[in-house]
């Protein structure tokens, strides 16, 4: 995480921007002014945690994630093929 203050952000928004993008990482942008920060980061990192929000925001979808990671560590996974659509 890269913290930079409102005018950096302001007078290098394109280098603020393609840092987001490059890194996968947020920028934290602080404004003296307010106890409100904001945070910038790639399109492609928000829709990443949104998903993640949304898998495992039901409980038994959570579970069953788990539980795949689970067998996933314990060597218990195994490869199969998929279906054709």
């Amino acid at each position: 995480m890269r913290i930079v203050t409102y005018s950096h952000a302001r007078n290098a928004l394109k280098d603020v921007l393609d840092t987001v993008a490059q890194d996968a990482d947020i920028t934290v942008i602080s404004r003296r002014d307010s106890e409100d920060d904001a945070v910038v980061m790639s399109l492609a990192h928000y829709n990443s945690i949104m998903e993640t929000l949304h898998l495992t925001s039901n409980p038994a979808n959570a579970a069953h994630l788990a539980k795949s990671i689970h067998q996933l560590r314990t060597g218990k996974a195994r490869p199969r093929k998929l279906l054709e659509a």
